[in-house]
């Protein structure tokens, strides 16, 4: 299990800055007068999550930490380093072959050299 699955509600809110603003948009007047839009602000990454879908400040949170959980599960999952490799002979004498017929071909299309 993950560690940002497994942390509760208020753990993840204290490592958090907790910001309330308005957010206009659809919801009407409601939406517009009050603060319940929320950003949360994840001190120790620096991930920012907004929800401000709901008139609910309450619902909105809970949203905002379900983002701020996906964002911190995400970020876990980093990429292997890539490891450089080299072609191998056998692939390089393969490569160098073609390029001799390929030559060969084009030298054949060639108008003749006059003798003059």
């Amino acid at each position: 299990m993950s560690a940002a699955k497994s942390r509760s509600d208020e753990a993840l809110l204290a490592e958090c800055t907790v910001e309330t603003f308005r957010a206009g948009g659809p919801g009407g007047q409601h939406q517009n007068k009050t603060e319940s839009a929320v950003r949360l602000t994840h001190r120790p990454t620096g991930i920012v999550v907004t929800a401000r879908e709901s008139r609910s400040q309450h619902r909105n949170r809970a949203r905002a930490l379900d983002r701020l959980r996906a964002a911190l599960r995400e970020r876990e999952h980093t990429r292997r380093p890539r490891r450089p490799t080299k072609p191998t002979r056998a692939s390089r004498e393969e490569r160098l072959e073609k390029k001799r017929r390929r030559s060969l071909t084009k030298r054949q299309r060639r108008r003749p050299e006059s003798d003059e």
